[in-house]
């Protein structure tokens, strides 16, 4: 695009600020402007920011009737929990999906660990096990045990499950590396797909782009909804036709799992909630633990003007939050843990209804060139927005919607905090995995004496499974257990 129809395009959108100080610029900074500036999607991010504000200015107006809040629907819902049958037969569905080859998993992973006090991706992050196994290696060789898992029980020589790993522009290239260094632990490197979250421009407060210095513009992450946009992004620049969406339909994948790095006892592709979801024919789910409290602060999914939604904590009523039903259970008790499935049928029609989301506005202290003076300001209180989209801001549009609620003890223990901070942090997720492991043994009838700490490597069992060998004997040793085998010397 010459520079007269660059500058035409920025005018026509009111956004011709951006090339303020192009007379000035050298010409490497010229080109790299004008990259930048061709790639942004200017008007849809006029349209993003009118659509943001409009919706803000609604919910705030109170004259705007509120949309009711219900608890989700009876037949929307079903429990894992005291339910070893269906259990069972939903992860028989599963299996034979996945032994199929009919499933893939897109992990969310763009963060880094700066509140953990690394800067390193948080995915990186050791946790403080006996075997120092990173986040990313445990996800990675639970994938490797459910393919064997699958194959074994399939009768096939092998099975693959894709692995779709979206970064950040700030960790993509750290990821990479990390995985290439530790040899993808184990999985085949053509079966786990780098992709990078999108931005979206810093705006000030009544729409104009920020610049963060004369030559680049001020961009921010659009939030862990971008993954949908990010599915339909090129992967690489040299072939534009290569995304996400279309390596799944290359690879006749039906179904997937999505799942934030976080959280060290996500179940990947796990086979139950996989064939609960196609047991029930839908195209979007998500995956839920009861609320500890009703006082916790998680949002929960529930029904919003008739529609799934993730209603916050903050927008339910002290009587809602304490209502219970007939069970004396939490009526609005179904905690949101970023935990989804998906067609890709689904995935795929998502840019359909996208125009129809309206993105959240978080106001901050954006640093940014002053168009006068050229120099770097750092501003002491907000003075702009960054824009972003939820992960879950898809389920109103959804029209096959479930929610299977699961044991946190079991699938859910989120690393937020830094250490010695008291609550999801690296020491609740190490005696949460650790726990889970004891219990793993004594579910298989061995007796494990107080005090003793056994780590069962992912490869060992996914879930349990594959420890029958165990049963009737008692550990007194603590150790770390890379195959069955090495169970005998802890006795």
């Amino acid at each position: 695009m010459s520079t007269d129809a660059l500058r035409k395009r920025y005018d026509d959108a009111a956004q011709g600020h951006l090339l303020t100080f192009w007379p000035k610029l050298s010409e490497a900074e010229r080109t790299s402007l004008q990259g930048q500036l061709e790639a942004l999607d200017i008007e849809r991010v006029n349209r993003i920011f009118k659509k943001a504000i409009a919706s803000e200015k609604e919910l705030a107006n109170p004259s705007t009737p509120a949309d009711p809040i219900e608890p989700l629907p009876k037949d929307l819902s079903d429990s894992v929990v005291g339910n070893p049958a269906k259990e069972r037969e939903w992860a028989k569905v599963g299996l034979e999906a996945v032994a199929r080859g009919e499933v893939g998993v897109l992990l969310m992973a763009g963060g880094q660990g700066t509140r953990l006090g690394s800067s390193a991706p948080k995915g990186c992050y050791d946790i403080g096990l006996p075997s120092h196994k990173s986040l990313f290696q445990y996800q990675a060789e639970r994938i490797a045990r459910l393919q064997s898992v699958a194959a074994a029980q399939a009768g096939k020589d092998s099975v693959v499950i894709p692995w779709y790993v979206m970064t950040s522009g700030p960790t993509r290239r750290d990821t990479e590396e990390y995985f290439k260094s530790h040899n993808f632990f184990g999985l085949d490197p053509k079966n786990v797909i780098f992709f990078e979250q999108g931005t979206l421009p810093c705006l000030t407060m009544d729409g104009k782009v920020f610049l963060d210095s004369p030559s680049r513009v001020a961009v921010a992450p659009d939030g862990n909804g971008g993954l949908y946009a990010a599915t339909r992004a090129p992967l690489t620049p040299g072939d534009k036709t290569h995304t996400v969406l279309s390596d799944l339909a290359k690879r006749n994948i039906r179904y997937v799992h999505a799942y934030c790095v976080d959280n060290c006892l996500v179940r990947v592709a796990d086979p139950v909630f996989l064939g609960y979801c196609i047991s029930k024919d839908v195209e979007c789910a998500a995956k839920v633990v009861p609320k500890a409290s009703p006082t916790e602060s998680v949002g929960v999914v529930a029904y919003r003007g008739g529609k799934p939604s993730v209603v916050e904590y903050s927008e339910i009523s002290k009587e809602q939050a304490e209502r219970v039903d007939e069970n004396g259970e939490l009526t609005f008790r179904a905690g949101n843990i970023a935990n989804h499935f998906y067609t890709t049928a689904y995935l795929n029609k998502v840019e359909s209804f996208e125009e129809d989301l309206a993105f959240h506005i978080a106001r901050k202290k954006i640093p940014h060139v002053d168009l006068e003076t050229g120099q770097v300001v750092k501003p002491t209180k907000p003075n702009g927005m960054k824009l972003e989209l939820f992960v879950f801001d898809v389920f109103p549009h959804t029209e096959r919607f479930a929610v299977l609620e699961v044991a946190r003890s079991e699938e859910f223990s989120p690393l937020k905090n830094a250490p010695g901070t008291g609550s999801d942090n690296p020491e609740t997720s190490r005696r949460d995995l650790l726990s889970q492991h004891k219990r793993f043994l004594e579910s298989a009838g061995a007796t494990v004496k107080e005090g003793v700490e056994i780590e069962l490597s992912p490869l060992v069992s996914y879930a349990g499974e594959g420890l029958d060998s165990v049963k009737g004997k008692t550990f007194s040793k603590s150790g770390i257990v890379s195959s069955v085998e090495e169970l005998d010397v802890l006795v």
